[in-house]
């Protein structure tokens, strides 16, 4: 099914390629998003960024009983820095705590400002709190599960890992905020990077279908090209 979203979401392309844009930005949100089964882990872990809605789904996944620690995880990124009055973790933190996320059980690691330092200084910090943390729920930006997970991966091989996100279509995620315009630019970028990053030894490699590379190509003709390499 194709998405219906305003047209004026697609100001870079014209009348004639309209169709073919929605087209391709749902090809790419569907696979940017794994729709994992989540099964009860040894914590919830919120990677930091500047939506909020993040931290509603970690305490919605608490809520149901899936964890008994949350962690959250970020400092200032590129879309928070001179945003944010507090670091990504400390704001995730307090949304928690007024949707009943109890204090104690939410650890805060507030320097990261990457996806690889989420990893790095959530692994500090688990040794330093002394945690038995083998199994683990990393919650993101829906458009960004692949790309956590990939990363992930790579970077904590020994922690079984599930990954899921606030449980939104494109037209529900996107808003004033976050223009629809500007999540295709971001998705644009991480689709190019789950390409690229295995290269770096950044991520592990994950099949790409060839009508996602396709759709991919589309959008970067179509000029939505903010957030490439």
């Amino acid at each position: 099914m194709w998405l219906l979203v305003s047209w004026d979401a697609f100001s870079l392309v014209d009348m004639n390629s309209e169709l073919e844009v929605k087209q391709a930005v749902d090809l790419l949100w569907k696979y940017l998003q794994m729709n994992q089964d989540l099964q009860a882990a040894d914590m919830i872990w919120a990677l930091g960024s500047h939506d909020l809605r993040v931290a509603d789904r970690v305490a919605e996944l608490w809520h149901q009983g899936l964890a008994p620690i949350v962690v959250m995880s970020g400092g200032l990124g590129n879309f928070t820095e001179g945003v944010f009055e507090k670091s990504e973790a400390e704001l995730f933190a307090d949304r928690a705590v007024e949707l009943g996320v109890p204090s104690r059980v939410i650890f805060l690691e507030c320097k990261s400002t990457n996806s690889g330092e989420n990893v790095a200084f959530t692994r500090a910090l688990i040794e330093q709190e002394a945690l038995s943390v083998k199994s683990a729920i990393a919650v993101q930006k829906p458009y960004m599960e692949r790309r956590a997970y990939a990363t992930i991966a790579k970077q904590w091989e020994e922690v079984e890992l599930q990954v899921t996100s606030p449980q939104l279509s494109f037209e529900e995620y996107c808003n004033e905020e976050i223009p629809n315009e500007k999540v295709i630019h971001i998705m644009v970028g991480d689709m190019q990077r789950i390409v690229e990053y295995p290269k770096r030894g950044f991520m592990i490699e994950q099949e790409v279908p060839e009508e996602v590379m396709t759709a991919w190509q589309l959008l970067v003709d179509a000029g939505y090209v903010d957030h490439v390499l």
